[in-house]
């Protein structure tokens, strides 16, 4: 067997090659643009195209469908000297069956992808394009060239064949042929349209004003000839999307413009002259597909005249690779190890594609129905306020608005942002780990920016009928009541920003278990540990519950410190601040809980909105008590040991009330969870972050799947304790590489002073996803690795915000203060090129800074400490420490839409 060709960079801007992409399986590529229209494409052009998820422009297809599934985009040619018909993307039943290989190779950028395909015997080459180019319309382009590689004239019929599934994917299952009868097809100049005249899905039956159309020209403008609109017509009797008789037969005769086609599944099958080519004679196609919303009121004049000829299709070309090149030009990175600089762009590009497609509408992203899930809209923020020149504060500030007051919140997230609806079909499902990511996210923007008055804006909650965090029911309630808090009276209530971060906290704190840690309800980060929600109990995210309450005291006495002596908070809030007036002994359970139902029962419905005046130095006070107390319970009764004598965290508790971790009859018990936050969130001392590390490296870390493992292997399905453990051991969240936690014990490590380790972590998670001939996956960061070590769910991860989080503020060590600029440089002898030399190009203050370490003596890191720092070639300090934080005057004095140069000297 011949070995497996990895993919290579082919420039400075992230474009990479790949040999025969189609002998891979399950690869596909992402093309999108911010007007909404949604692509994947394979090395064979199979993926679905899409604007939502009633709005599918061709067939969904999920990661199986992309092998299995004849019906894909194609372009054919029928080659007369030879007689036969020839698929320029290889979908045909006489090339997948055949002996003769094909020379097939990809190039692909940000965000464009082409595929080169030749077939010595018929002598011809396809050169296919594809992009969703960066405009206002939901349109995806092709542009196909077709050369003439033989050594004497040929003649060929250019057809083609653009499947139009135009309706909800709820039909794919669901009256798949009904839907279809409600289509009405048109053959136009250009190509073929279909309107269905009505939908009907989940949402009821109603009138449908979307047209999908596949239209088409040779690359000089000139129309098809005919059409066949038709998908039964096209494929003949008999035949196949893969071996069609209008191709393979191409004296059948095709339908004119005018044409109409009633009732009929349909597909834009578009017919082009028939050319002769000379030897090195060429000949292009442009196509396009597009989503016509009824508010656009776009027209097929419209398309043709933008897009239908080389010149736009190069134009547009163009303009798209600017756009991502410019959406990536805020970040970039220059280590001693060039391939991975590039592939750290991959990484970077991933928040954006979140933003743009959520966790849904890829291939591998089968679950869902679109947009993102609440956890998903602040730590995409993190990369995002890193990156994007835009203001983020506005969306920031417009989340908190799905928080409820009994500190759970919405988990349907709207199309734009704050926008929040009740949950689907009234299910009620409450992650415990939700309350924390909005305070994580906003510290960070406080120290971005200093903007400590964004504590003090005042935003509404979210309302539905679920209250006590989804365990009783609020009657009164209705949809025609709204989805925004209110007061008796009818009034809107809101209260600050840091009011909806204590509601969060204070109602967690108080929510406990059996062993006096934090209820799991539904499930945390881990989706798959949803089968405990009695008596779990997660051990995990209580630790960072205590570090967000440290962090939230410290946010309060910043308030103080800049001025601010007293704020307003929720009045029924007040028994939760317990140390102010009526203090609960927090060993005693019963007591916390009752706490808690008082609580609950005041803010269930409407609310009297009545606020009281709270010092801040008494606020910071209770929050630090309630902080110290967690942390110390954590560390006496969760730090355990097993029979070999490795010390860890447990990390849970089952719905038996049983510990998880440990000795156990079927085998010895971990997770990497119960470790990361014991670590980042300083609840671990010195000594036991030291046996967490030994422990972790000799339970979880396994080079040939990437890393550190989610948990060891249990050997047993736990229905006390969630789904993921009926997963195959080693996929998903039973203990593969989940590259978003193992990123996050990475930062954690950094954190602790870890540094070589955390390094350790990072480079086998991107050593795995280079090593194509086993990740078998584009550049980038997936989900996880199999148990194979191939990369899973791609593109769609959290793991990527995180990961460039911890390059830009650890590894590179460049982060705010309170406003301010921290140089904190944790770079390794190794990752310095040859000449001692590192850089970070990135955002601060509005401002697009390169950082560049110089490193002349090769030190290794603890070795160097910071001898000089210049802006722009003049020096600014020289502190002979290993970190300096340079006031934000300096940066925002220097002129914007400008590239700042920072030099920073270690000796």
């Amino acid at each position: 067997m011949n070995p497996v060709k990895p993919w290579s960079f082919t420039g400075s801007d992230g474009s990479f090659h790949l040999e025969d992409p189609h002998k891979t399986s399950y690869l596909y590529f992402p093309l999108v643009n911010e007007a909404g229209l949604m692509s994947a494409v394979t090395p064979d052009l199979h993926g679905d195209a899409k604007a939502d998820q009633h709005t599918f422009l061709l067939a969904p297809e999920s990661l199986e469908d992309l092998h299995n599934s004849r019906s894909a985009r194609n372009f054919w040619l029928y080659a007369e000297e030879a007689k036969t018909a020839w698929s320029v993307t290889g979908n045909s039943a006489a090339q997948i069956s055949a002996t003769d290989p094909e020379k097939v190779s990809l190039d692909a950028g940000f965000l464009w992808h082409t595929l080169t395909r030749e077939n010595a015997k018929l002598g011809l080459r396809a050169v296919v394009t594809s992009i969703v180019p960066a405009s206002p319309d939901q349109v995806e382009l092709t542009k196909v060239v077709i050369t003439n590689i033989s050594n004497h004239a040929l003649t060929i019929t250019p057809t083609a064949a653009l499947p139009l599934y135009g309706r909800s994917a709820d039909n794919l299952r669901d009256h798949r042929n009904v839907t279809s009868l409600l289509h009405r097809a048109r053959c136009t100049k250009f190509g073929v349209q279909v309107r269905p005249v009505m939908a009907f899905d989940e949402r009821g039956h109603h009138p449908n004003a979307i047209t999908y159309t596949a239209i088409g020209a040779e690359g000089d403008g000139c129309p098809p000839v005919g059409f066949f609109p038709a998908v039964e017509d096209f494929i003949g009797e008999g035949g196949t999307l893969d071996w069609p008789a209008a191709v393979v037969q191409p004296i059948r005769e095709c339908q004119p413009a005018g044409t109409t086609l009633d009732g009929y599944e349909t597909i834009g099958a578009l017919r082009f002259k028939q050319v002769s080519l000379v030897p090195g004679e060429s000949r292009s196609y442009v196509l396009a597909m597009a989503v016509l919303q009824p508010e656009t009121n776009q027209a097929e004049d419209h398309l043709v005249k933008t897009y239908l000829s080389d010149a736009q299709f190069a134009a547009h070309l163009d303009a798209t690779k600017a756009f991502w090149t410019a959406q990536l030009s805020t970040f970039g990175a220059q280590t001693g190890d060039p391939q991975f600089d590039m592939w750290l762009k991959w990484v970077a590009v991933q928040p954006i594609l979140r933003r743009l497609y959520g966790c849904s509408f890829l291939p591998a992203h089968d679950y869902g129905r679109g947009g993102r899930g609440w956890r998903d809209l602040w730590q995409d923020i993190l990369a995002l306020m890193l990156m994007e020149t835009g203001p983020v504060d506005q969306l920031l500030f417009s989340n908190f608005a799905g928080i409820r007051l009994d500190g759970s919140n919405a988990t349907i997230i709207g199309s734009r942002p704050g926008e929040f609806k009740a949950d689907r079909n009234n299910i009620p499902r409450v992650w415990m780990d939700h309350g924390l990511w909005p305070l994580m996210t906003t510290s960070l923007y406080i120290d971005q920016s200093g903007d400590l008055n964004f504590l003090l804006r005042q935003a509404a909650y979210f309302k539905d009928s679920h209250t006590h965090r989804c365990q009783q029911t609020d009657f009164a309630w209705t949809a025609a009541s709204g989805t925004i808090q209110q007061i008796q009276g009818g009034e809107i209530f809101e209260g600050t920003v840091l009011e909806h971060f204590l509601i969060q906290h204070l109602t967690a704190f108080f929510h406990v278990g059996e062993h006096n840690n934090i209820l799991l309800e539904g499930a945390d980060w881990n989706d798959g540990m949803d089968m405990a929600h009695h008596r779990g109990e997660s051990v995990a995210f209580t630790q960072f519950y205590a570090a967000n309450l440290r962090q939230l005291s410290q946010l309060a006495k910043d308030l103080q410190a800049s001025g601010i002596e007293e704020v307003d908070l929720l009045q029924e809030l007040l028994p939760l601040l317990d140390t102010l007036g009526n203090p609960v002994d927090y060993e005693n359970i019963p007591a916390k809980q009752g706490r808690l139902a008082h609580y609950f029962n005041q803010v269930a419905g409407t609310i009297s909105g009545k606020k009281i005046r709270v010092s801040l130095n008494a606020l910071a006070a209770d929050l630090q008590v309630k902080a110290d107390w967690l942390m110390a319970h954590l560390r006496a009764q969760e730090y355990i040991q097993n029979a070999e004598g490795y010390h860890w965290f447990n990390g849970y508790y089952n719905d038996d009330g049983e510990r998880l971790e440990g000795d156990h009859p079927q085998g010895m018990r971990m997770t990497l969870s119960g470790q990361v936050f014991a670590l980042m969130g300083g609840i671990a001392t010195d000594e036991q972050a030291r046996e967490v590390l030994r422990a972790a490296d000799h339970y979880l870390f396994d080079d040939k799947v990437g890393g550190y493992r989610l948990n060891t292997n249990f050997h047993e399905l736990l229905l006390n304790m969630g789904r993921c453990f009926g997963y195959a051991y080693g996929h998903k969240e039973n203990g593969a590489m989940f590259s978003h936690m193992a990123v996050m014990f990475a930062y954690a490590l950094y954190q602790r002073g870890f540094t070589q380790e955390a390094f350790k972590a990072l480079n086998a998670i991107y050593a795995q996803s280079a090593n194509f001939a086993v990740s078998r996956m584009y550049p980038g960061i997936p989900e996880y690795f199999s148990e194979r070590g191939r990369g899973m769910y791609p593109y769609l991860t959290g793991s990527a915000s995180w990961y460039l989080l911890t390059i830009i503020t650890q590894v590179f060590g460049v982060r705010g203060n309170r406003g301010n600029l921290t140089l904190a440089p944790m770079l390794l002898k190794e990752q310095f090129d040859q000449q001692g030399d590192a850089a970070l190009t990135t955002l601060f203050a509005g401002r697009k800074l390169r950082v560049a370490y110089h490193n002349p003596h090769g030190l290794e890191y603890g070795s160097y400490n910071i001898q000089k720092v210049t802006i722009n070639g003049k020096e600014i300090s020289g502190e002979g420490a290993k970190e300096v934080i340079l006031p934000r005057k300096l940066i925002t004095d220097l002129p914007a839409g400008e590239l700042h140069q920072i030099d920073v000297t270690l000796g």
